[in-house]
């Protein structure tokens, strides 16, 4: 038993899911030059496993073989055995779930390949059975067999690594092509439609992931080519996610996605990223139609946020699990009888009903809480009463065994819900959500950076992993929200420093982007490149809205020249696959009409009404920058935050000493308005525009 302990190498990890396995039979190596070495000097094969803390098959897998001790005397004897944290390691997972799908396979997780010794993808899978079934074979079967042909047949290896490898080469994909006008933008956003479920909202058919890049995109050009039907497939679909089992009732916040059509049975695990992604788009969605039902799950959601993903000193954490005590959802669901034991038999009747609760149970024998049988809100008496019953029922779950928590920072992740926030704050006017998003910002910039260089990932004291270009390219975005909000040209600054490690470290002069990983990451095989989104928006489609906004800022060609070349490079990707690169094809509308409003104050005087008003309108992207009559024309903050020459709005001036408002979208500005209610026209009027017939 002591030499399988000591065989096992994560002990000494901080990622909460290596640590998960640190006690497994299996001799685990964190990923790292030491293991790879290991694998060369013995010529095994390299298993390599791929997974994250709240990921329920790979607990499944975790409980079925690697704790299993005869599962793991055949990996231990026939690999050296490699555990990723994809969370922790994004670039290694990018790597190798981009071989799998070139193996023609549907990528997931548990991520399960087989490597040469020098690191080499030529065969892999995801999850594998202990016992053959699901129509998968038995794993030490697999395994087995990959060891024999790793043995005997090494032409039949070498041959899969090499196609593999030249398939994984950073290289441009798609046709060539110009970057998308904005007739092709419009046209695009309407073809879309075909894909969307009239009835719940979202992508047709099952499982529904919320899709959030592609419904931005809709968002956006909904409002910029007065299409209707893009902004109520939007609306349709926030409201379902709202209503359904993927929405926490009791506890507030999203799970990742619904594995049916309706919204209803979710995978419960709860991820930082598609809370910040949610509440970014509903924030706009709030701004436009003022929906009750919004600002309720905006406010739930971050009351979620701040209780329990916030760790010591302010960055938010990465996930909650989907299990507990072993069972997928079991913290979740309630019975009926549960139910009425905690609201007593008249309240039940009445939440019962509301929240699709039955005796028989809708999921497994037990109920998800939902309202997806009546999407409207109840008169605000019952609505009060609801409250109550909730609050009653979120205490009863509290004292069930919790799921796991992944308490690890992300910078990325961390960067996208900053943004969120500070957009969230300024429309709903709550300081303590902007007090929340500046020490976020502050944990990152400080305790996940050494030598101006940022660190992906940050736990138990220290920060490590090589940061990706999403993380540069997220927290960019973040410090240009919180400029927008504050006034604080320090942002911009930070922003303009981090944008200066991309261009020297991650860009990519030959393709025209920025590679995923820096040039000086040296354990990877390969540096991947790309333009399409997973379950974020793309670095690159971060970085063409974020380079306008600095473009804006400062006035510098560069930037705007820079944002230029991203959309030149993707745009034959962007055309054949529309989804794919739904987070380039909404960055194109800030490139080819970026969207400023510039406020100029005099000189004791306030811009409140007038950023009041801005929370009653949708204007995504938009940079909001205040400019103080006798200060030199700098901003709020001091500093050089005035505008530059190039800016429409330079040498504008405030109106019969009053603060006034400009509305600036792409080479134009609005005429000056000093009134509240005319600034919320002025931005209706200025912002839809009819593009020519594609």
């Amino acid at each position: 038993m002591q030499e399988r302990v000591s065989g096992n190498q994560l002990g000494g990890e901080t990622s909460p899911y290596l640590l998960q396995h640190k006690d497994n039979p299996v001799h685990w190596r964190p990923w790292g030059q030491a293991a790879l070495a290991e694998a060369r000097t013995t010529g095994k094969p390299i298993l390599l496993s791929v997974g994250y803390a709240a990921c329920h098959w790979c607990h499944v897998m975790a409980h079925e073989s690697f704790e299993d001790a005869e599962t793991a005397a055949v990996m231990n004897e026939l690999f050296v055995n490699i555990k990723v944290d994809r969370e922790e390691r994004p670039d290694v997972d990018a790597i190798y779930m981009g071989a799998l799908h070139a193996l023609g396979e549907q990528g997931g997780w548990p991520l399960t390949m087989f490597l040469t010794a020098d690191a080499e993808p030529f065969w892999g899978g995801t999850y594998f059975p202990k016992e053959e079934r699901f129509g998968r074979p038995a794993f030490t079967r697999v395994l087995k067999e990959v060891a024999r042909i790793y043995e005997e047949e090494p032409g039949k290896i070498r041959q899969n690594a090499d196609v593999l490898k030249a398939q994984l080469a950073p290289r441009q994909r798609g046709v060539s092509a110009e970057p998308p006008s904005e007739s092709v933008l419009a046209d695009i956003a309407r073809r879309v439609m075909a894909a969307v479920d009239p009835v719940n909202g979202g992508i047709r058919g099952a499982p529904k992931f919320p899709q959030t890049s592609l419904f931005s995109f809709m968002w956006r050009a909904g409002l910029r080519y007065g299409l209707d039907n893009p902004l109520e497939a939007v609306d349709l679909t926030l409201t379902h996610i709202s209503q359904g089992g993927i929405y926490d009732h009791l506890g507030g916040g999203f799970s990742r996605y619904s594995v049916d059509e309706k919204w209803l049975v979710p995978h419960f695990e709860k991820m930082l990223y598609d809370n910040a992604l949610l509440l970014e788009l509903m924030t706009e969605a709030w701004r436009e139609n003022k929906s009750p039902l919004y600002a309720e799950r905006m406010t739930e959601t971050v009351e979620w946020l701040l209780r329990e993903m916030v760790i010591e000193g302010g960055g938010f954490a990465s996930s909650l699990d989907a299990d507990s005590e072993g069972e997928e959802g079991k913290f979740y669901v309630w019975s009926l009888a549960e139910i009425t034991d905690v609201l007593g038999e008249e309240d039940a009747e009445l939440f019962a009903e509301i929240y699709g609760v039955t005796a028989g149970g809708n999921f497994e024998g037990h109920n998800i809480l939902n309202r997806l049988d009546s999407l409207e809100l109840r008169d605000a008496e019952t609505e009060t009463r609801l409250i109550a019953m909730r609050a009653k029922l979120l205490e009863r779950r509290s004292t069930r065994i919790r799921p796991g928590f992944d308490d690890k920072v992300l910078a990325d992740w961390n960067g996208l819900m900053i943004a969120a926030l500070a957009n969230a704050e300024e429309a709903c006017g709550r300081s303590d959500w902007l007090e929340a998003a500046e020490a976020a910002f502050a944990f990152v910039s400080t305790r996940m950076s050494a030598r101006g260089r940022l660190f992906h990932a940050y736990r138990a004291g220290k920060a490590k992993a090589p940061a990706t270009a999403s993380d540069y390219a997220n927290m960019i975005k973040a410090a240009l929200a919180l400029a927008s909000v504050t006034g604080k040209y320090a942002y911009v600054e930070q922003a303009r420093e981090w944008a200066e490690v991309l261009d020297k470290h991650y860009w990519a002069p030959d393709l025209g982007g920025y590679y995923f990983t820096a040039d000086d990451t040296s354990d990877l095989i390969v540096r991947p490149f790309s333009g399409f989104d997973e379950a974020t928006p793309n670095a690159n489609a971060v970085m063409a809205s974020n380079l306008m906004a600095l473009y804006l800022w400062t006035g510098e060609a560069r930037y705007r020249d820079r944002a230029e070349a991203i959309l030149d490079a993707f745009a034959g990707a962007m055309l054949e696959n529309i989804v794919a690169h739904a987070g380039l094809l909404a960055s194109a509308l800030d490139v080819l009409a970026p969207a400023h409003v510039v406020l100029v104050v005099p000189e004791g005087g306030d811009a409140l009404e007038l950023r009041r008003a801005l929370s009653a309108v949708s204007l995504p992207g938009a940079m909001v920058q205040e400019v103080r009559l006798g200060t030199g024309g700098k901003g709020r903050e001091g500093g050089s935050g005035g505008l530059p020459r190039t800016s429409p709005a330079y040498g504008k001036t405030a109106i019969d000493g009053k603060p006034t408002a400009y509305v600036c979208i792409g080479p134009q500005c609005s005429l000056p308005v000093t009134d509240a209610a005319a600034l919320v026209e002025t931005v209706k009027t200025d912002r839809p525009t009819t593009p020519p017939s594609s």
